[in-house]
């Protein structure tokens, strides 16, 4: 399966997933003006690749800014793993915020306590 690479915009974050490794990486600022064209084609990727895999896969979000049509679709995204982590496959989800980012650190809070399946929050120096 190929890795799905999608690089920074001014208002899309950078999407890095290693379907080798099991590493997932999103990071920037997501406030695209059409958020399904962006987000469909990242859950059409996920869905094919934890019917591909069955290794233990890490999501990592580390996002600077989120507009509700995006946080929409992360929710969702959430959901689907959440699925599967019912479903016995390992997957670790880690959301980091910058220091003193109250906003992005109460969205991962509330990720947390929306869906359920451990979501580890991280501070982290820069995003």
């Amino acid at each position: 399966m190929k890795n799905l690479e999608i690089e920074p915009k001014f208002n899309t974050p950078s999407i890095d997933f290693n379907a080798g490794t099991g590493y997932l990486l999103m990071k920037g600022r997501s406030i695209p003006e059409n958020p399904e064209s962006f987000y469909d084609p990242i859950l059409t990727w996920l869905d094919e690749y934890f019917k591909e895999t069955r290794q233990e896969s890490v999501l990592e979000f580390r996002l600077e800014y989120v507009n509700s049509g995006s946080s929409k679709y992360i929710l969702e995204l959430l959901r689907r793993l959440q699925k599967l982590v019912k479903a016995g496959r390992e997957i670790k989800i880690i959301w980091c915020f910058e220091t003193d980012d109250e906003s992005i650190e109460d969205l991962g809070e509330h990720y947390k306590h929306t869906v359920d399946i451990p979501i580890e929050i991280r501070e982290i120096d820069e995003v």
